[in-house]
């Protein structure tokens, strides 16, 4: 019999790591209780990973959309500044004194 610590975790886990699994939960009773405890291990340092992985990702995808804000902000910035420093050039020209 399966250990059901593994059987839900094959959808999450890759295709390797799940043969792996399918192929520890068809040992032998007495091969299968040596090898599972190390099997649950690797499962779950590799779900972990894949937490770990998807955070980073997450992340990634704000700090892109975070990058985007200030690059619009810093143009808008810089397009103000232009406009201003046009207005004051058109009214104070240098060529009158």
């Amino acid at each position: 019999m399966s250990s059901p610590r593994i059987a839900p975790a094959k959808e999450d886990l890759p295709k390797d790591v799940a043969d792996l699994a399918a192929a520890v939960a068809s040992l032998p009773v007495e091969h299968r209780s040596r090898l599972e405890p190390l099997m649950f291990r690797v499962v779950d340092s590799t779900k972990r990973r894949r937490r770990i992985l998807n955070l980073v990702q997450e992340a990634l995808s704000q700090l892109r959309l975070d990058m985007k804000y200030l690059v619009f902000d810093l143009e808008a910035t810089r397009r103000e500044r232009d406009a201003l420093s046009q207005n004051h050039d058109d009214e104070n020209p240098q060529g009158d004194s």
